[in-house]
């Protein structure tokens, strides 16, 4: 007799759990054999998600209901550092499997593959355990596996400890760094070979590696009375990661000034220098400050990845009628244009966002940088280079010399590089440039107190843009609430609320792997764009404050930083707590 009985497969999972019908189903395998004809092969459960049927959680549950394997989502009281210490990262990365805890004398390990009897066999020779596979969210494995890679993940990337907390030659063994970075690519710096020098370089190698893993932008190696304290600037809030030896402090310094090509034998007046690297194939440019204070030298590191791709105006979050106006702005054959906001707020990615979108054969571009933080193709950039007299003012003279459609100023330090920016703005030039100020009206209050005639001002000036940089909600773990109208307009009487709207929902920062328990991953901007119309041209000439200015901006359209993070928070990008850390 014919058995006519039928293997389950993902999708008849999904529909005994209700998650997807079956004409969803249908519909996705055609458009999968839609995609097969085009060449790009994708799974089913890619497949489902692509469309919006189902999210990965659900596609993970479905392949646990299939495989007959127990599904899970992790916390940060789940870890086991016994379970996640029996397996090298070499062999994690191997089978796709990470150890997480032990149960009934079982390890439970999560596994990619949860079927895969010859993976489970080799773990578990190699544990010693028998092994329960388990399936987690594909997120939370890869942050578990990236987290492993670094060395943060059930174990100290670097072992400090010593019995007797010595770093002679003899001990050399206990420092051995399984993560490796890759050498550095400019041709004048080595790696020292002197085993006396072995554990600072060794230690000078986890702190790239777990900076570039962290994907932190600063770094920050700072001497204390009895201990050195390392520190990453992760999404903008600065997270303490190690405390070594502080007799490791000196030697570690000093090789980070030799990669930097900096005078290790002065350490009584600041220094700057800069290093190449290649890690993880990443090519990475790093800024190093040297500041001396009464412990030793303070060392900063400023981290910039070459291998990130530049972000695109629409890219960078403008409000979609605030963009409108920026294009016109930017698009003007002439005028002086000005991006401002603190020290980290992203004024430079804008400026470099603004170049690729003017950037055509048909314009000379020239920019003068302190320094070059991205090479842009079709784009003249310059450096400067003060000990050879190249200086901002300097350079924007010999603009003029060459030619130039637009001219990008890295930054207005001086009265004399407005002075000549404003002046080649009045004579046919489109001049970007960026200022320290809090606000954009505060940029026309700055210029007055430099010195600049409040008519050439209101002549050259054509647009200003203020920002800031907030962190992401971790889409992974945010945790949704609700709050009244009437809760809501009391703490914050200029939320953005509609008329019908009696309780709405927000978001707050919650705690996973995958944000490294911050609640956070990655940063956004706000912004605020203030287009000189002939009003405010008025207002600059009569020397307005700043409110005046604001206020008639406001009437006219503006939506100021506050509001447009606002309508960040409404959205459920980030929290109300960042927003206030950020903007007053």
């Amino acid at each position: 007799m014919k058995n006519t009985s039928k293997k389950k497969l993902l999708g008849d999972y999904l529909i005994e759990a209700g998650i997807i019908n079956e004409q969803q189903l249908e519909e996705a395998l055609e458009y999968q054999k839609k995609m097969l004809k085009q060449g790009n092969v994708g799974l089913l459960g890619q497949t489902l998600v692509e469309l919006g049927y189902c999210s990965s959680k659900d596609i993970m549950m479905a392949l646990a209901m299939k495989d007959g394997v127990p599904f899970m989502v992790l916390d940060k009281n789940m870890i086991d550092e016994k379970a996640a210490s029996l397996l090298s990262y070499e062999v994690m990365l191997k089978y796709k499997a990470v150890p997480i805890c032990f149960e009934n004398e079982k390890l439970l390990v999560a596994m990619m593959h949860p079927t895969d009897i010859i993976a489970i066999d080799d773990l578990h020779i190699l544990t010693g355990y028998d092994i329960q596979p388990i399936i987690i969210p594909d997120f939370q494995l890869e942050a578990a596996l990236e987290q492993a890679k670094s060395g943060i993940w059930g174990k100290v990337a670097f072992n400090f400890e010593q019995k007797d907390n010595s770093v002679d030659s003899d001990d050399q063994d206990n420092y051995t760094q399984t993560e490796q970075i890759e050498q550095v690519i400019s041709p004048d710096i080595e790696v020292i070979a002197d085993t006396s020098y072995r554990p600072a370089v060794q230690l000078a190698n986890v702190i790239f590696n777990q900076a570039v893993e962290s994907r932190a932008s600063d770094v920050h190696i700072e001497p204390f009375g009895n201990r050195t304290r390392i520190r990453f600037r992760i999404d903008g809030v600065l997270h303490e990661i190690m405390n070594p030896p502080k007799k490791l402090h000196a030697s570690l310094v000093s090789r980070i000034k030799v990669m930097a090509n900096m005078d290790i034998a002065e350490r009584r007046i600041p220094q700057d220098g800069r290093i190449t690297l290649r890690v993880h194939s990443k090519t990475i440019d790093v800024r190093v400050a040297s500041l001396p204070t009464p412990y030793g030298e303070k060392l900063t590191l400023r981290l910039l990845n070459r291998s990130d791709k530049l972000i695109t105006l629409p890219e960078l979050g403008f409000p979609k009628s605030q963009l409108e106006i920026f294009y016109r702005i930017i698009n003007l054959p002439y005028g002086f244009v000005l991006v401002t906001g603190p020290t980290g707020s992203g004024k430079s990615t804008t400026l470099y966002a603004i170049l690729m979108q003017l950037n055509s054969v048909d314009k000379n571009i020239v920019t003068i940088e302190d320094p070059i933080e991205r090479r842009l193709d079709g784009i003249n950039q310059s450096q400067v280079n003060i000990k050879a007299g190249m200086t901002f003012s300097s350079a924007l003279r010999s603009f003029l010399r060459n030619d130039p459609d637009i001219m990008m100023v890295g930054e207005i330090r001086d009265v004399e590089t407005a002075r000549i920016a404003i002046e080649s703005a009045l004579t046919g030039h489109l001049v970007l440039s960026t200022l320290h100020t809090n606000s954009a009206a505060g940029a026309i209050t700055r210029l007055n107190d430099m010195g600049i005639e409040s008519f050439l001002t209101a002549s050259a000036l054509t647009g200003v843009v203020a920002q800031r940089l907030i962190r992401v909600l971790c889409p992974h773990c945010k945790e949704p609430y609700e709050i009244s109208r009437s809760e809501i307009l009391k703490s914050c009487p200029d939320f953005p609320i509609e008329d019908d709207e009696e309780t709405i929902q927000l978001y707050r920062a919650s705690s996973c792997y995958s944000c490294n328990h911050t609640g956070y991953r990655g940063r956004v901007g706000i912004f605020e764009i203030l287009p000189i119309s002939e009003s405010i041209r008025k207002l600059i000439l009569n020397r307005e404050s700043d409110n005046r200015i604001n206020e008639t901006a406001k009437k006219e359209g503006m939506i100021t930083i506050r509001q447009h993070g606002l309508m960040k928070v409404k959205d459920g990008i980030t929290s109300m707590e960042e927003l206030l850390r950020v903007i007053v």
